[in-house]
């Protein structure tokens, strides 16, 4: 699930929860009002969460490309053809982003570089 998704589920979840809540105390029923309370800081709590996580994720793929890029300038200094490595660098996020299930840690994940 994308970090949008999860944000919009959250939404639809919390507007559902204030109109539970707000039944519930016109109803003059508690355990409704608390129950619907509950569920939407739960939701908001699973937002938390995914946005802690997704921003981790984030920061490290930036990481990543801009040392990518750096190798690319590198060899670009020393006289490769810029055309010919940035196709070489999509071939390889090609292939990464199909072997995926490859990079997890204790799947036979592999060093590239040091």
């Amino acid at each position: 699930m994308t970090p949008g998704a999860v944000r919009v589920a959250v939404i639809v979840v919390c507007v559902g929860g204030i109109v539970g809540m707000i039944v519930g105390s016109v109803a003059d029923n508690n355990a409704v009002a608390l129950t619907f309370g509950l569920i939407t800081a739960a939701a908001v709590a699973c937002l938390m969460v995914a946005t802690a996580v997704t921003t981790t994720a984030l920061s490290d793929a930036e990481e990543n490309a801009e040392r990518v890029e750096a190798m690319v300038h590198a060899l670009v200094a020393d006289g490769a053809d810029e055309t010919a490595v940035r196709a070489l660098v999509r071939e390889v996020v090609h292939l990464d982003e199909v072997r995926l299930g490859a990079k997890l840690p204790g799947r036979g994940a592999r060093r590239t570089h040091p």
